[in-house]
């Protein structure tokens, strides 16, 4: 296996000689260096690997705020206060693999084995429609039951069938195993939005350690996946690092050469990048004891630094992270949030179960309390998924979002989708401040979006449902 590994064609994908080379001259710039770097992160355009790995080694607390600072401009000046938000939905928690990090392992005799029955699915789908979410994160484990791939294709069009009161689900996004091209042609063709998947940590030696059996331990099918997806014309891709396994300064850079590698290759980098930290996992002590943990500080950098280096790029966090901290990154770079989260399948009809669930949450807030504090912190809770179903992805959306297009239509549609789950779905505090929110929001508009905005929301408020531009 090591010599495959050793000489595949893959290698030039990540080149982990350069990354070090880079970190090895990125260190004891001086603060001139770093605000030079900050003044032209300024610019929207995006910064190289030597610029990245400059700001990894800040540390001095006036250049620190220096560069949170800049990353809360670039986060206001592309994504304003828009926050939208997901629920995931994990069918299933069968898995092949031995990840001596995730409880789902092969090998973990601790945990509870469950795939959801199709019907199960609709369940838990109906419960998160009744709770107001539109868009779902369909997850499995890395093995599926006796039908195999189709299970998830079933799995999606069951979501997509479900209608209860004024909602359904608007958008499925997935995170499964790599597919080969003929699945992922499929996989397309199911409708779905974006196809996650992470490669965990881009170094090999560290992947080969934690990856012990089962598919997932070839590191050169992992990280083609995207490769596949995208040439069965899945557009809107998501990547992304589990950090705590290696350092997150090599991470980082080659989560760079990922993204550089696919917009040479396709015009288009990732639609996401996702940031999760190793949380405890039933079964997988590696998961409590990291071997390259990362403070508080040093994941606020994470963000704000990778807010900066692709500023078009959304960057999704999860309910691995506690309340206080993901309030944080929300200014910093933050664009899309899960939020009411369940890691266990059948999680939502009964209840979290850390016996079966993949990690532990560091935040358990239900749905209609997270959108009050997003609304009370002053950004605007969206649903919205104009922009796949109306084709603005990939490189339409990025046609649209560097020129500063796309607020014309996100803004007002994610106003009318908030507008929406006030009507239908909050409670009466949560209604109250949100409505609140929405004519602040309006009031703070450019003439023409707030127009479009006004027009929508009178829409919705007038009985009319999944209006947007």
């Amino acid at each position: 296996m090591t010599q495959q590994i050793t000489s595949s064609p893959v290698l030039d994908i990540i080149r982990e000689s350069q990354i070090e080379q880079v970190l090895q001259s990125s260190r004891n710039h001086d603060a001139s260096r770093v605000r030079e770097i900050l003044a032209k992160a300024r610019e929207l355009r995006g910064l190289s690997m030597d610029d990245v790995a400059v700001l990894t080694g800040v540390s001095d607390p006036e250049l620190l705020g220096d560069l949170f600072a800049t990353a809360r401009q670039v986060k206001q000046d592309i994504y304003g206060m828009r926050l939208v938000l997901f629920a995931p939905l994990y069918v299933s928690n069968l898995c092949s693999n031995n990840c001596l990090y995730c409880a789902f392992r092969a090998g973990n005799k601790a945990v509870k084995r469950r795939a959801l029955t199709q019907e199960e699915i609709a369940q838990e789908t109906k419960i998160l429609v009744d709770q107001g979410h539109k868009r779902i994160l369909l997850v499995a484990g890395e093995s599926y039951p006796n039908e195999g791939f189709d299970y998830i294709l079933k799995a999606i069009e069951t979501v997509y069938s479900i209608r209860s009161g004024r909602g359904e689900i608007r958008r499925v996004n997935v995170n499964i195993a790599p597919l080969d091209l003929d699945q992922f042609r499929q996989l397309k063709d199911s409708g779905i939005g974006t196809y996650q998947l992470f490669q965990e940590t881009y170094h090999r030696e560290t992947y080969a350690h934690v990856h012990t059996t089962g598919r997932k331990r070839d590191y050169d099918w992992r990280v083609t996946a995207m490769d596949r997806a995208m040439e069965a014309h899945i557009d809107d891709v998501g990547i992304g690092v589990l950090f705590g396994l290696f350092d997150w300064r090599f991470e980082i850079l080659a989560l760079l050469q990922h993204i550089q590698h696919l917009e040479a290759k396709f015009g288009v980098g990732p639609h996401t990048i996702s940031v999760p930290r190793l949380e405890p996992a039933t079964g997988a002590d590696l998961a409590s004891h990291p071997p390259h943990p990362v403070s508080d500080v040093d994941f606020r950098k994470i963000v704000a630094i990778l807010r900066l280096a692709v500023p078009y790029t959304g960057i999704i966090m999860s309910t691995r992270e506690t309340p206080n901290l993901r309030r944080e990154t929300f200014a910093l770079g933050v664009s899309q949030i899960s939020a009411g989260s369940r890691t266990n399948p059948g999680g939502y009809a009964e209840d979290e179960d850390i016996d079966s669930s993949q990690f532990s949450l560091g935040d358990h807030r239900p749905l209609d309390e997270v959108i009050r504090d997003v609304a009370e912190l002053g950004f605007i809770p969206s649903f919205c998924t104009a922009c796949y179903r109306l084709g603005r992805t990939g490189q339409d959306f990025m046609d649209l979002a560097k020129p500063g297009e796309i607020k014309h239509h996100c803004d007002p549609n994610g106003l009318s989708t908030f507008m929406e789950y006030l009507l239908d779905y909050a409670s009466p505090a949560t209604r109250e401040v949100g409505k609140r929110r929405i004519a602040a929001a309006l009031a703070e508009m450019d003439d023409r979006p707030r127009r479009t905005a006004e027009k929508l929301v009178a829409q919705v408020q007038a009985g009319e449902r999944d209006v947007f531009v």
